[in-house]
């Protein structure tokens, strides 16, 4: 069977990410990577797996769930098809904890004016 088509890349931006993964149980890393394999390769993501984020300018979250743990990655787009990783935490609550997000818009913004 040939390579699958990929519609995106996704690629870690410095190591915030990377950090978050790292500690994270193998079942945990192997359902993260089998998402991101699921964003890169389908046409139209469901918003179960990736979803805007209201009021953010860009930002959305992956969304990774196994068994009763609940975790997400915020990320956003370069150029429409690169998918680029800010960081990421276990969901604990209902709302997304707001110090996450001013994080990762943090993270985008220096990554924006690091590519100017």
């Amino acid at each position: 069977m040939g390579e699958k088509q990929k519609y995106r890349t996704i690629i870690f931006y410095k190591e915030y990410f990377e950090k978050f993964f790292v500690k994270q149980r193998v079942k945990v890393q192997d359902k993260i990577i089998w998402t991101f394999d699921l964003i890169e390769e389908l046409p139209r993501i469901p918003e179960t797996y990736l979803k805007n984020i209201e009021d953010t300018d860009g930002l959305y979250e992956i969304r990774v769930q196994l068994g009763s743990d609940i975790f997400r990655i915020f990320c956003f787009f370069d150029q429409g098809h690169l998918v680029v990783l800010a960081n990421a935490y276990q969901k604990k609550s209902q709302k997304t904890p707001k110090q996450e997000i001013e994080n990762a818009l943090k993270i985008k913004k220096e990554y924006e004016n690091e590519k100017r």
